[in-house]
């Protein structure tokens, strides 16, 4: 021990005694004299006790390890996608099969239908209130708001109604059709956004997957029903146009918790509306047999479920491409409609179901892109 100290305490002074300090000072160069003509002999630098001590300090340790499968999150195009196909086009297919099994079993009208599901939008209120914000959104954001809910509320009776009166896979065909059209054109005219290649070879594959699955169809109407179907194919193509406008506005909204608002305007709204006009236009029923009850709350619950995906999609990515993704409803109507109400599915349904999921896979897999967490972003 007393050699080291006395080794430090040489190493901290210099030939004549004086204690030494770091970092050491240097005489500053002659005037004129740059560094490279500045050859003086510079002194030795000298260490002092508390230097040669000095640790230094703790190095962070390592972020924790991940594994693979969480090690990246899917980015938000390829979320809202995803939210969409499964959450929105799933249930909304399931939405159209009860419709017609109440109507046909206690002969429910649509309107009534739509009812029922706008009283379990007010339920939504009690979220509201939890949260402490205005039921009809800020002032500045209330109009829009409402229009959004009135637009909506119009579009899903329009659907309900041609429902009814023509196939459900038609109708919902010539619905998500419309409404795919009619998002690209508001993309043009509204909205300053750009598709990519493959966004329109996926848009332009539906659109003629509905024209296949349609158009035969619309050739071969029965002559005693033609204008029936006319109409109902007029009510199921406004409704898809009404679709895409909505989706439109929501995306416009710009306020904290606007979904759970927009969906108790929707029942709000809906209930103006569709109470006086179910005993003006078509004549109510009280169901008594437990089948219409269930199909009810099944129709409220899957429209429910597929409104708040698809809301939520558009605040992810183009309402084109929810929209095209949609699509996945008219397989799954299909489906439904080809096992369940045994109804039949000509080659061109088929045909026209494969090209519309070949783009609606197109569309998917042109986004899937998976992001890093923030905390390995910083390591990498």
């Amino acid at each position: 021990m007393f050699v080291l100290t006395t080794t430090l305490r040489g190493l901290s002074q210099d030939p004549a005694g004086h204690l030494l300090h770091w970092p050491p000072s240097f005489p500053p160069p002659a005037a004129g004299a740059s560094m490279a003509t500045d050859c003086r002999i510079l002194p030795r630098p000298s260490w002092t006790r508390a230097d040669l001590l000095r640790f230094p300090p703790p190095s962070s340790p390592p972020p924790p390890h991940r594994p693979a499968w969480n090690r990246y999150r899917p980015s938000e195009s390829m979320t809202g996608l995803l939210i969409a196909l499964f959450g929105g086009g799933v249930p909304a297919g399931f939405a159209a099969l009860f419709t017609r099994i109440a109507n046909e079993t206690s002969g429910i009208p649509s309107l009534q239908i739509l009812l029922f599901r706008c009283v379990l939008h007010l339920f939504s209120l009690s979220c509201i209130r939890y949260q402490k914000i205005p039921c009809c959104g800020p002032p500045e954001s209330r109009k829009r708001a409402l229009f959004h809910a009135f637009v909506n509320v119009i579009s899903i009776g329009f659907a309900y109604t041609s429902f009814m009166v023509v196939p459900s896979g038609n109708a919902t065909t010539v619905r998500k059709g419309s409404s795919t059209v009619c998002s690209i054109l508001l993309a043009f005219c509204i909205e300053n956004y750009r598709l990519t290649g493959y966004d329109w070879f996926g848009l332009v594959g539906s659109t003629l997957g509905v024209l296949i699955m349609v158009v035969p169809d619309l050739l071969n109407l029965d002559q005693s029903t033609q204008l029936y179907d006319a109409v109902g194919y007029i009510l199921a193509c406004m409704g898809g146009v009404l679709l895409a406008l909505g989706l439109v506005i929501f995306r416009g909204l710009d306020f904290p918790a606007k979904l759970v608002t927009v969906v108790f305007l929707f029942g709000m709204v809906g209930g103006l509306l569709c109470l006086p006009a179910m005993f003006l236009l078509q004549h109510p029923v009280v169901p008594v047999d437990p089948l219409t009850w269930v199909c009810v709350a099944a129709i409220s619950t899957c429209a429910l479920a597929s409104f708040l995906c698809a809301s939520y999609a558009v605040t992810k990515v183009h309402p084109a491409l929810v929209c095209a993704v949609l699509h996945s409803e008219v397989v799954v109507t299909l489906a439904l409609q080809y096992y369940v109400l045994q109804e039949a599915v000509t080659p061109f349904d088929i045909t026209g179901a494969g090209v519309i999921l070949g783009s609606i896979a197109i569309i998917t897999a042109q986004n899937i892109s998976c992001d890093a967490p923030e905390d390995e972003e910083g390591v990498a």
